[in-house]
């Protein structure tokens, strides 16, 4: 996102767009450092998702076709991995917020990831939580542990 300069508003077309064309979509959500620090994960995250559900006009069926990664963006590529309290508040809270904005059922269902700096020593305790419902594994995936990531998660 912000490397490239996208709004919420981009990257909830760009959703749109992929399912029209029959893709199913992984739509990351996460905060900065400075947000987290500001006690505003909630808001950015949920601001975030807010978006694509605002083009999804109530087509419910669409969100059997989405996967909603939690990615704090403090803990991409930096080797620092949210604590299992940190990950399992944010993916309830999320769950939550689909169910009261959307529908119990797609909240129900819904696949919500994590994906922050995910590897073979947390991906056990992360996996135990509630709401995690599996990883979005970045560099992780190209060393000999994905293995171990894998295994944590059967």
């Amino acid at each position: 996102r912000a490397l490239f300069g996208e709004t919420d508003t981009i990257v909830a077309q760009k959703t749109k767009r992929a399912l029209d064309q029959g893709l199913d979509v992984i739509v990351c959500v996460g905060e900065t450092l400075e947000e987290r620090k500001a006690d505003q994960t909630l808001n950015v995250i949920t601001r975030q998702l807010k978006a694509v559900a605002d083009l999804l006009a109530g087509d419910l069926g669409l969100w059997s076709r989405i996967v909603v990664a939690y990615e704090p963006v403090w803990a991409i590529g930096t080797g620092v991995v949210a604590t299992p309290e940190q990950a399992q508040d944010a993916h309830k809270n999320l769950r939550a917020w689909v169910a009261s904005h959307i529908n119990p059922d797609v909240a129900l269902n819904l696949r919500i990831i994590y994906g922050g700096s995910v590897n073979a020593k947390n991906s056990s305790e992360l996996i135990a939580l509630h709401d995690v419902d599996g990883f979005l594994v970045g560099g992780a995936s190209l060393k000999p542990e994905f293995v171990e990531i894998i295994q944590s998660a059967q």
